[in-house]
């Protein structure tokens, strides 16, 4: 059995996707008996995400790196450039694998397996030889995303020891670079999944959407499909979560009098599941997605489901079991579902039913006995 395991990522001090099922996959597996490390390419810091406390924390400041000071020095100075912000990418992780590569020269042979847990972590890993054949690239954007310059180092999956991805379009790219491609979905926090089923007459006639407020996830949109989707005064919307287009959302909002609408910001697992309890509908608009873990959530808090069929995640999730997947950009159908499901209360009621019955797949011990495989075969 590979006991020893050391993930990798760049921190756990907000909010976001990979740090919340970063958490949850090691504190499940630290319980199946794992000896699990992480190592963090930022300095110390508070962990968002609670972790257990046997698992040992290491941390490397990319933030204090040269890198990262020329990154703040064009910043400053080369605003007028084009591309600027896309130079200081690549600069930035030209630092944070210096410094990962060497802290593994010192520290790899501790581990019988090294879990990378970003592309561009994973792409470095698979020209380090003395490492790449016990690492495992566990993917959590779609396979497109990166550009040309990460994706022309892709194809150096074929020396890692296995890919992890979450959906079956990503699943077909990797496998054609290394055969010991596994899908296995994302887990859900433990609190959102011990939860019975939430009837109707115990929830608000609550709309949610949980997303980070940029660009790629076309909250906009979503407002523009609440202004036109002519809602009773008794239905509300509730959005989740930050980040830097909230003062447009925010204006649109104000100037739209969406009155029924609230921006909530950021909140904790607690919180989140206190929302989802009250909320009967939940949506999702993202231009992109690599799985959409908040639909689960959804499901396991009795919510009917709609969605857009971004790549490449919701199609996993989403169906005529829970909910309805709407053409990517279609805003017109996404408004008519949605307003088909407010005034068809026993549709709506049957689709909650039936949405966290569907839920069950997600469980966390079939996503710890897929894990299981990979880890000791």
């Amino acid at each position: 059995m590979k006991n020893n395991l050391l993930f990798i990522y760049y921190q756990n001090t907000k909010a976001g996707g990979v740090a919340k099922v970063l958490a949850n996959i090691v504190n499940a597996l630290v319980k199946e008996g794992y000896n699990i490390d992480i190592l963090f390419l930022m300095g110390e810091h508070e962990d968002f995400y609670s972790l257990d406390g046997r698992i040992k924390k290491h941390y490397v400041d990319s933030f204090s790196f040269w890198t990262f000071k020329v990154c703040a020095f064009n910043k400053r100075n080369l605003r007028f450039m084009p591309k600027i912000s896309n130079i200081n990418n690549y600069i930035y992780q030209l630092g944070v694998t210096i410094l990962m590569h060497r802290w593994l020269r010192r520290n790899h042979k501790a581990y019988n397996l090294i879990i990378s847990c970003w592309y561009n972590l994973s792409c470095a890993l698979a020209l380090i030889k003395r490492v790449n054949n016990k690492v495992i690239a566990w993917e959590h954007a779609n396979h497109k995303v990166g550009g040309p310059f990460w994706n022309k180092l892709k194809p150096y999956y074929k020396n890692l020891y296995k890919v992890v991805c979450l959906n079956k379009d990503d699943n077909a790219y990797y496998k054609l670079i290394n055969p010991q491609t596994f899908v296995i979905g994302n887990m859900m926090d433990s609190n959102i999944e011990d939860q019975d089923f939430i009837p109707s007459k115990n929830k608000e006639n609550l709309i949610t959407m949980i997303a980070r407020l940029e660009q790629e996830k076309n909250v906009l949109e979503f407002l523009e499909i609440i202004k036109t989707s002519e809602l009773s005064s008794d239905w509300k919307v509730n959005i989740i979560g930050d980040g830097s287009q909230i003062s447009i959302l925010t204006k649109y909002i104000d100037d739209n009098s969406l009155s029924n609408v609230s921006l909530l910001g950021q909140m904790d697992s607690e919180d989140v599941k206190k929302v989802l309890y009250k909320s009967k509908i939940n949506c999702l608009t993202s231009l992109t997605e690599s799985f959409g873990v908040v639909l689960i959530e959804a499901m396991f808090s009795s919510n009917a489901l709609i969605a857009y069929n971004c790549p490449s995640g919701p199609a996993e999730i989403v169906n005529n079991q829970n909910g309805f997947l709407i053409p990517l950009g279609d805003k017109n159908e996404f408004k008519e579902k949605l307003k088909y499901l407010v005034q068809n209360t026993q549709t709506l009621d049957n689709l909650m039913l039936s949405s966290y019955s569907q839920s069950k797949k997600w469980k966390r011990n079939n996503i710890i006995n897929k894990w299981n495989y990979i880890l000791r075969n």
